[in-house]
């Protein structure tokens, strides 16, 4: 059987990363997709071969013909179209973060324990090669046993936004749930959750110097179970731009990026060992296989609505304060 999906919110994201990924998935096909704008909705569909196209997000969760639904929308409305999809007996995949906060997203797993219809969240690097070696080396016991998790982020202002009159959504926490912190350290904190398993003990500490009331540095530590313990630091009004993951061990260390196409790099004893590996073209397409074959009843997806979830409540534990902070200036008129 092949799994037919329709796309709520056919964005960018979906024209590289993800669309073409349900289109080539082994028994997979996009049937529909859906965006506000009709028009630019039947131009998608004509460009990448897609049988239908909707203007209404309900319409297209309401086709009967198609089986499943992936939720490319901002996160201010990944809960509402996820649950409705659900509800109408359709598996949801969503796109990250999984939502606006940690009780969008209980509410998310709850509709899904209720349906019984599964929920994914499109933190792909769990199944991409890079990161999977990373993974394996770990297992390996390449470094010895990890002693020491370091993040480093860091991105120039972007000159694009001085001045600007509208910010892009991923500015807008309304929208988006915060700024570059949520949007792109969710992929960091997810993946070390892959490897090492859920982040405990976490602390930190946000604030904002850009144009947006989204925060734009954050600094953090945390730790897992069995006294492995970690701190990260992203910034994104550094003077350059930064991307480093450091594990250290005791018989050696791990080096990778989380974005930028750097080699995995291993110092032991032995000497240093590095390993090119490139992501996919269609980079979300090893996480849609997995998707599509659990739910054909062939295996099994690493990226759970229950996995994500944990990421977003980092996040909220993260943010709380200079969450606070920014609705109390809010509410003062933007006086701080």
């Amino acid at each position: 059987m092949t799994l037919r999906w329709g796309i709520v919110g056919c964005g960018d994201v979906t024209e590289v990363k993800s669309g073409p990924a349900l289109q080539q998935a082994t028994g997979s096909s996009l049937l529909a997709v859906m965006r506000r704008d009709g028009a630019r909705a039947q131009d998608y569909a004509r460009r990448h071969g897609v049988p239908r196209w909707y203007d209404d997000a309900q319409a297209l969760i309401g086709d009967p013909d198609v089986d499943a639904v992936y939720v490319a929308t901002p996160p201010s409305t990944h809960a509402r179209y996820a649950i409705a999809a659900m509800r109408a007996g359709k598996p949801a995949y969503v796109e990250k973060p999984m939502a606006l906060d940690g009780g969008e997203c209980e509410a998310m797993l709850a509709a899904s324990r209720e349906t019984g219809m599964p929920l994914f969240v499109a933190y792909y690097r769990r199944a991409l090669p890079r990161f999977l070696k990373v993974r394996d080396l770990l297992a390996a016991g390449a470094i010895g046993t990890p002693r020491e998790v370091r993040v480093r982020l860091h991105r120039t202002p972007d000159p694009r936004l001085a001045g600007a009159e509208t910010l892009p959504w991923r500015l807008r926490p309304e929208v988006s749930g915060g700024g570059l912190f949520v949007d792109l350290g969710s992929h960091t904190l997810d993946l070390l959750d892959f490897l090492f398993g859920p982040l405990q003990e976490v602390a930190g500490q946000a604030s904002s110097r850009g144009p947006s009331a989204a925060e734009d540095r954050v600094s953090m530590s945390f730790g897992f179970e069995g006294g492995l313990r970690g701190s990260g630091e992203w910034d994104f009004c550094s003077d350059a731009r930064r991307d480093l993951v450091e594990i250290l061990g005791d018989a050696g260390r791990l080096r990778f990026a989380t974005f930028d196409e750097a080699p995995v790099e291993l110092e032991a004893a032995d000497g240093t060992q590095r390993f090119a590996i490139a992501n996919p073209r269609h980079i979300q397409l090893p996480l849609v296989e997995t998707v599509v074959a659990q739910l054909r009843g062939q295996g099994a997806c690493p990226s759970t609505g229950e996995s994500a979830a944990r990421t977003s409540r980092v996040i909220d534990t993260v943010l709380a304060g200079h969450r606070r902070a920014a609705a109390t200036a809010a509410a003062r008129g933007g006086v701080g």
